[in-house]
């Protein structure tokens, strides 16, 4: 028996909803020995949304499923039922191989998905939206109204570094990403 992990295509935005109906129908047809988990591969991010920061899961691959399943011998009935049964869910599409076949992930590929994950879980990564040379306007602080191009963006530490004219001199300005609005 060699469980392994597997990419599903299924519709995009419905993932959720998705996942939860084929564990319905996975443990309805008692498979899920052969099938133990069916995820969507996702990571929290933090970002601001009308002044307020808020915590959401982003999908790290849209349209796609993770299914860790048995599906070495295709001439085993169990094997079979996994496909009919995952087949009569609802836009669940089919598994990403060539020729028909699924392919499986390789460890190092399961091992990053898993891994990038659970770091997500300990520290949520800052959604900051700015990039290099987007023109923005600081809302905040000794520089509120100054307008200025960002210079560089740190999604770790959330700020931003935006180069302002003060007397005529480009001078850069490292603040919060929430300080600045683009114009």
């Amino acid at each position: 028996m060699a469980i392994k992990w597997y990419f599903v295509r299924c519709q995009s935005g419905r993932e959720d909803s998705i996942a939860r109906n084929a564990i319905t129908r996975l443990k309805i047809a008692g498979l899920q020995d052969v099938v133990p988990q069916v995820l969507v591969p996702f990571e929290k991010v933090t970002d601001l949304k009308n002044g307020k920061k808020r915590t959401i899961n982003k999908k790290l691959y849209p349209g796609y499923l993770m299914v860790q399943a048995d599906l070495e011998d295709t001439e085993d009935p169990k094997v079979q039922q996994i496909s009919s049964t995952l087949r009569e869910v609802q836009d669940l599409r089919e598994f990403l191989g060539s020729r028909g076949e699924p392919t499986p992930l390789t460890d190092a590929e399961v091992t990053g998905i898993l891994s990038r994950m659970s770091d997500s879980e300990a520290q949520p990564q800052v959604s900051i939206g700015l990039q290099k040379g987007d023109l923005v306007k600081i809302k905040t602080g000794a520089f509120d109204g100054f307008e200025g191009a960002i210079e560089d963006v740190n999604p770790e530490k959330g700020t931003v570094k935006v180069v302002v004219t003060i007397f005529n001199r480009p001078t850069p300005v490292e603040m919060e990403y929430w300080e600045v609005e683009t114009i």
